[in-house]
């Protein structure tokens, strides 16, 4: 049954459509960011890239659209983690399987979160991805061992954004699209290399951010992807780096949207 979800032509035509949506929200979120660091105001993160979509005439179709692909994507993502296979012998194979099966599952976690967030704003609900970030850290501290659990949560978002880095870097990140060695595919694979150490930036940020509330026990320290970037704007250079790391998120939006064209679904 699952092998027969992964080869369905309309999940892998949807699932496409979910990445050039998260690429549209990653070229928002990074053009909000550039506009933040010339004194701008804005929320820098997913729920202000889909606030900012619901402001445009015939917004709400975009929002569903978005919603609908990214759903999509997320069931094309669990599917995939539950067919990958390793030799049962193999011990190497087997950690590697469960690692690609993790990772597909996280995505899928991902991309599922996006587009219900999509459908609530469709809806008229107004997200603030901010305050639920300090919210959910709020009640984690107030509970026995809260506070740990937001430490493992931080690092693992830092792990997290480590990981884009090295991706971006070492341009692992091509093993999942099939995109040409010359020619276009080298300004591609340089959008991708940009984009994923930009990202994997302010992952990290936000993780150091989680570790910090919970040593310190202020849940207004936690944040998500905006509070990362207010964080940036208060070092010196701040506004610089901001803008850096925007440009860099427009980079990723991009190859989102080549990734949509060139994936291997």
């Amino acid at each position: 049954m699952a092998r027969e979800v992964e080869r369905s032509a309309p999940l892998r035509a949807l699932a496409r459509g979910g990445y050039a949506a998260n690429g549209l929200l990653h070229i928002l979120i990074g053009a909000i960011a550039v506009i933040v660091a010339f004194g701008g105001d804005g929320a820098s993160d997913q729920s202000g890239a889909l606030m900012a979509i619901a402001a445009v005439p015939f917004g709400f179709i975009l929002l569903w659209t978005a919603a609908i692909t990214l759903g999509a994507l997320a069931v094309w993502q669990l599917v995939d983690g539950i067919l990958q296979r390793a030799p049962a012998d193999n011990a190497t194979g087997f950690f590697s399987k469960w690692g690609r099966r993790i990772g597909a599952w996280g995505q899928a976690a991902i991309f599922g979160a996006l587009g219900l967030i999509a459908a609530a704003v469709a809806l008229g609900a107004r997200v603030d991805a901010e305050s639920a970030a300090e919210a959910a850290s709020a009640g984690l501290l107030s509970i026995p061992g809260g506070s740990v659990v937001l430490v493992l949560a931080g690092i693992g978002i830092g792990i997290g954004g480590i990981a884009f880095i090295v991706m971006g870097v070492r341009r692992s990140f091509r093993d999942k699209v099939d995109i040409p060695d010359e020619g276009p595919g080298r300004g591609i694979a340089g959008l991708g290399l940009i984009g994923f150490v930009a990202k994997g930036i302010a992952l990290g940020i936000v993780g150091v951010l989680l570790v910090i509330a919970a040593v310190d026990a202020d849940a207004d320290t936690a944040g998500g992807l905006d509070g990362a970037l207010q964080a940036l704007l208060r070092l010196p250079l701040g506004p610089m780096l901001v803008a850096i790391v925007g440009a860099g998120f427009i980079a990723y939006g991009v190859f989102c949207l080549f990734r949509a064209r060139f994936a291997r679904l």
